[in-house]
């Protein structure tokens, strides 16, 4: 498996590549020859999408500005195609089971309708993926794997489910992902012409119930990846593009933009949500990236135990949040110093569009982890001071 960050190639309207001024930060991303196109493809097109090589797929990175769609998603909503994300249903009376070998955490005992964060590990304790896991029936469950890991997720989860009663069925390409994000989410939700569902109100936070479209069977979880309340509807890739012009009908009085990946970006980052690639890769393991939660060590089998407990050295790099003054921001791959000796990385960075300061995840050595510590980054030369601050950097609660 590659874990190395990997060059994001932007395209503009016209498909001549383009360097994107003031990028966010180097996703993480498998370039290929061959794109996969999202089925809301020729709606991106019409909107005038700038697109970009992400995990195999011709994906939007924006459509108007980075930051006006990050205002739009804090302040009203926007709507995110996100179908070059992975689809894995486990399904039998052993697909519990085969969870809790599989995944870091215990998926078995998961409530109907609930939703549960958890890590793929490898042999060693360190992280393949981190994914999120729906209880969709009794004997029932959606896994839904990051793009660029779809099919190391799939290969890993299939050997691991051998012996249990359960089929492991990749469905990513018939399922499309419409993410609306934002305070008007609920609304805009609520007023979609054909969408039929009942307890939206009373849907918690990763939680998730059925609906229908049309007819057509939906899957609608509160969960999603910017910090605001939101909602992610997996819905047939045939049926994706009549739902998201439904949905857009029912945000025009309601603030809706629509968002891409950039954004998205600035959002998880503001919200101190890790990217695979970035913050979390197979060299890492959950207690340095403050995953340990996602662990459960009460189980007594599962792949990756013998390497969590083994722990790490007395040296290994930890992740921190990071704020600095001005508006001149680390990205990813600068250098934390301290005395001007390298003492750690930046793994993501920007300038906060909410916050109007410079933010940052960086991997450090664990003595510059305590909070309030100043260390310096490397901005092209330049030392810029920067203070550990916990996580999230920013919260709609606190908002609030």
């Amino acid at each position: 498996m590659c874990n190395s960050r990997e060059t994001l190639r932007h395209r503009n309207r016209g498909g001549v590549p383009s360097p994107i001024a003031g990028s966010v930060s180097t996703f993480g991303v498998l370039v290929t020859e061959s794109l996969k196109l999202s089925p809301l493809d020729a709606i991106h097109r019409a909107l005038g999408a700038l697109f970009t090589d992400f995990a195999g797929w011709d994906m939007p990175v924006r459509y108007s500005s980075d930051l006006a769609e990050h205002h739009a998603v804090r302040t009203a909503a926007g709507i995110f195609d996100l179908s070059h994300m992975a689809e894995i249903y486990m399904v039998g009376p052993g697909a519990g089971a085969a969870l809790d070998f599989a995944l870091s955490g215990t998926l078995s005992n998961i409530p109907l309708g609930r939703a549960k964060y958890s890590l793929l590990l490898n042999d060693e304790g360190c992280i393949l993926d981190d994914l999120v896991v729906y209880r969709t029936g009794d004997e029932e469950f959606l896994v839904v794997a990051n793009a660029g890991n779809r099919f190391v997720a799939v290969e890993a989860i299939r050997e691991r489910a051998r012996g249990f009663e359960c089929v492991v069925r990749d469905d990513s390409d018939s399922v499309a992902l419409v993410a609306i994000q934002g305070p008007n989410s609920f609304d805009i939700l609520d007023n979609i012409d054909g969408l039929e569902v009942d307890g939206l109100a009373e849907l918690g936070y990763y939680r998730c119930l059925s609906a229908t479209f049309r007819g057509t069977a939906v899957l609608i979880g509160r969960t999603g990846y910017t910090g605001e309340d939101g909602f992610e509807l997996y819905i047939p890739a045939t049926d994706a593009a009549e739902f998201w012009r439904a949905a857009t009908v029912a945000g025009e009085t309601r603030g809706l933009q629509a968002c891409g990946l950039a954004c998205r970006d600035t959002l998880r980052l503001e919200a101190g949500m890790p990217l695979y690639g970035h913050e979390l890769n197979s060299f890492l393991k959950p207690v340095q990236v403050n995953a340990a939660r996602a662990v459960d060590l009460t189980k007594d089998n599962f792949v990756g135990r013998d390497g969590v407990t083994a722990g790490v050295s007395a040296g290994a790099a930890v992740l921190v949040g990071l704020r600095s003054d001005g508006k001149r921001a680390g990205r990813a791959d600068y250098a934390v110093q301290s005395n001007g000796r390298t003492i750690g990385t930046v793994t993501s960075g920007a300038l906060s569009p909410t916050l109007g300061y410079p933010i940052a995840f960086a991997l450090v050595e664990p003595d510059f982890a305590k909070l309030g510590t100043v260390v310096d980054i490397d901005v092209r030369g330049t030392a810029i001071p920067a203070t550990v601050v916990s996580l999230p950097f920013y919260s709609r609660k606190a908002r609030a």
